[in-house]
């Protein structure tokens, strides 16, 4: 049985090429922002949302596609967005994004901003071609609302304003929380419940592969937090110590790392005992769970 790193390996360089398949061709007057665009989605990273949305797509049964690669390619581009515009030196005015310069260093303030604006309004655009005037549209739509929602005021972007508005002040634990679930977890559930939502999942199931992707989200937050404490910049693909840099509050500020580490392995438990309660079954995408928040078994 190959390890979760070659089977993650091989995930990665088929998802990579879905999303390659989507980005725009860089030609016309507006071929610096299109650069600037492929430039950030090129970057790197783990692929773990359009993974995650993939392989709960294919637990629940879904076999097409060209339903499900648009919403993949999709999602990808705006958690790229989200980061160009982390990047920015209004946010965390960082000059690294996983070893290479962010966009605002490599292209300009004024075109990494049109760099993120433009993959959240593509990323809509892409996800729209997975509409094929058949049956399967309403399942489509229902993945749709899912996608505009949860990076949204209510969800991703809801949770970066109160993280930005707080920084440097001492907030609730409650705030904090609303911070966690919003501005990480939301778009894990996203990718998640979409996937289960375009193979036809009840709303239970939906419902269940909500929880488990938020408490994923909650535990995966949890060690980035420990991450930015205790390891280099190489291990972590951004500054070490940005976090306390930026005034961010960080669970670890509130539960200390060892009581974070144990925050995080409850909540993976969580998570994991929802999963099993499913009728259908996917070893890889539990793996892939454990993998995300540093547990191996």
């Amino acid at each position: 049985m190959p390890s979760i790193k070659e089977q993650l390996s091989k995930k990665i360089e088929k998802i990579e090429q879905t999303i390659d398949f989507y980005l725009p061709e860089e030609k016309g007057l507006q071929k610096t922002v299109l650069s600037a665009m492929n430039y950030s989605v090129k970057a790197g990273g783990k692929r773990l949302r359009p993974m995650l949305m993939a392989e709960t797509y294919e637990m629940f049964g879904g076999a097409d596609s060209s339903v499900i690669e648009p919403f993949m390619a999709a999602i990808e581009m705006i958690h790229t967005y989200s980061l160009i515009h982390d990047d920015l030196p209004a946010l965390d005015n960082d000059a690294l994004r996983r070893g290479m310069p962010t966009a605002h260093i490599k292209f300009g303030e004024a075109m990494a901003i049109l760099a993120g604006d433009a993959l959240l309004n593509y990323a809509f655009e892409t996800a729209a071609k997975a509409f094929d005037g058949t049956h399967k549209d309403i399942q489509t739509a229902k993945a749709l609302q899912i996608l505009t929602r949860k990076p949204g005021i209510y969800g991703m972007i809801g949770g970066q304003t109160v993280d930005v508005e707080q920084e440097n002040k001492a907030i609730s634990f409650d705030t904090l929380m609303y911070i966690h679930n919003n501005k990480t977890a939301a778009l894990i559930e996203c990718a998640m419940m979409i996937g289960a939502v375009l193979a036809g999942a009840s709303e239970k199931e939906v419902s269940m592969i909500e929880q488990i992707a938020n408490k994923v989200g909650i535990a995966f937050q949890i060690e980035d937090d420990i991450l930015d404490v205790v390891s280099t910049s190489e291990e972590i693909g951004k500054p070490a110590g940005s976090d306390e840099k930026n005034g961010k509050n960080t669970y670890v500020l509130f539960k200390g790392i060892e009581q974070s580490k144990k925050d995080a392995e409850q909540y993976t438990r969580e998570a994991l005992q929802i999963f099993d309660e499913l009728e259908y079954k996917n070893p890889f995408l539990r793996e892939l769970l454990l993998y995300l928040v540093g547990r191996k078994n």
